[in-house]
């Protein structure tokens, strides 16, 4: 056995950990404060009701979400432009070494600004901006501890990971998210496996601690038969299509957006600002985050075609914030039509092997995660840890495996990994392609053109 590859001793691996407790709880900090944050302000379009009403509402609904959209767009611009968007493929570059995270000034801008976008009622996430503030933390204290080289990109895939949990109380999810999307650029080894457990473990323990500790999606649904799972296969391979489209309108809209913000660079996030407050009085379920239309999926839910246009859009903006959230609202109203259709079809069938519409609506969840991330096992579990359907586990199996090949073979590819060529394309930057048509940015791959 070589000296490299002989496992670190006890004190390092035990220094490394703690460090990594270190960044979970800083994350939980940051993102336990982002959450309440969010969950105070966005109240605000029912105080403005109760101070107007009538057309005065509309518009003042609309100045407001619009000054919000151009404030956070602006500081983000000014101080740091890649704080844009997720930063998830921010992060994946730079576990790769081929990004680099300002720390400094994304942390604070991704905070403000994050809070500003999805506070207004953009239909934004919050996984995204924890994942980015996890990262940051993970760095900041990279460079306290004077950690360095690998064990330094452990650490910022366990800050990221930490992100993960905090925004939805997830911790497994969190472990699966960094293993399995992570997995072309994460440095893999015991010690930063225990190192990204840590940062979970703190980072939700922390979180819970500000904001509470509950699933944050609490549904309810029992176990399905057997025979059920064709079915949800179909909706599946349905969802497969759907996430195909979700990712190439994502792209595709960012260029328009980028094109438009050439000529008048705020134009296009102040329209974009007024739609949603007015939507906000009009047809609130349409907008925000998402969490309100998938709480309330067994009572009523928007059309999906407006919430994907809505996802797409305000995605485009360039304030920061997530898709998580607006994926799984979108799946949940797509499911949820799906069973309400099939139980219109086929009452007595559906009622014999005991699916309800809501539970397609679950599982419709974990499906379109695995088709548009294409990480199905971090859909199942996340889904699973968000609203506690545990009956369902089978049929969102059968619906991820169905939806992740129908996503394969139309030429679908992970978003983030998209995202990341895009940034390093526009940054005069791109990486050779990998046997399965995806950047090749591994740390392995590293290496080997570092021989040459």
């Amino acid at each position: 056995m070589k000296p490299a590859d002989q496992p670190a001793p006890p004190w390092q691996q035990a220094r490394f950990v703690a460090v990594a407790l270190i960044v979970g709880a800083l994350t939980g900090v940051f993102g336990g404060l982002f959450h309440l944050a969010i969950d105070r302000i966005i109240d605000w379009p029912a105080w403005l009701a109760g101070q107007t009403e009538g057309w005065r509402l509309i518009a003042a609904s609309a100045v407001i979400t619009m000054a919000a959209t151009v404030f956070a767009v602006f500081i983000t611009r000014r101080f740091a432009p890649e704080a844009s968007g997720s930063g998830v493929p921010e992060i994946e570059g730079a576990i790769a070494g081929i990004r680099h995270v300002h720390w400094e000034r994304v942390l604070p801008v991704k905070f403000i600004a994050g809070i500003a976008a999805i506070g207004s009622g953009l239909v934004l996430g919050r996984e995204g901006p924890t994942i980015h503030m996890g990262g940051s933390a993970a760095l900041a204290a990279s460079e306290m501890f004077r950690v360095r080289d690998v064990d330094r990109r452990a650490l910022l895939a366990a800050g990221a990971g930490a992100g993960l949990a905090c925004a939805f109380n997830a911790p497994m999810a969190a472990v699966l998210f960094v293993i399995e999307e992570t997995r072309k650029q994460f440095p893999y080894s015991f010690r930063n496996y225990m190192g990204v457990f840590a940062a979970a473990i703190t980072g939700t323990a922390v979180t819970q601690m500000i904001s509470g500790a509950r699933p944050d999606l609490p549904l309810s649904a029992g176990p399905t038969a057997l025979a059920s799972l064709p079915a949800f296969a179909v909706l599946g391979i349905i969802l497969g299509a759907v996430g195909v489209l979700f990712n190439r309108c994502i792209l595709a809209m960012l260029d328009i957006a980028a094109a438009w913000q050439k000529g008048a660079p705020y134009v296009w996030p102040a329209l974009v600002g007024l739609l949603v407050g007015t939507l906000l009085i009009l047809a609130p379920r349409t907008v925000t985050g998402g969490e309100q239309v998938i709480s309330q999926i067994a009572v009523l839910t928007p059309s999906a075609g407006v919430l994907l246009m809505l996802a797409v859009v305000c995605y485009s903006v360039g304030t920061p914030g997530g898709i998580f959230a607006p994926i799984l609202s979108l799946a949940a109203c797509i499911g949820l039509a799906f069973g309400l259709l099939a139980q219109m079809m086929f009452p007595e069938v559906l009622s014999g092997i005991g699916v309800t519409p809501v539970s397609f609506g679950i599982v419709a969840m974990a499906a379109l995660f695995s088709a548009t991330v294409h990480a199905p096992a971090v859909g199942v579990v996340l889904v699973l840890e968000l609203t506690t359907a545990y009956a369902l586990v089978l049929p969102m199996l059968t619906a991820c495996l169905t939806a992740s090949l129908a996503a394969q073979w139309l030429g679908g590819r992970p978003i983030y990994e998209q995202m990341l060529e895009r940034a390093l394309a526009q940054a005069g930057r791109v990486p050779a392609k990998s046997p399965d048509n995806g950047p090749d940015i591994g740390l392995a791959a590293d290496r080997d053109r570092a021989r040459l």
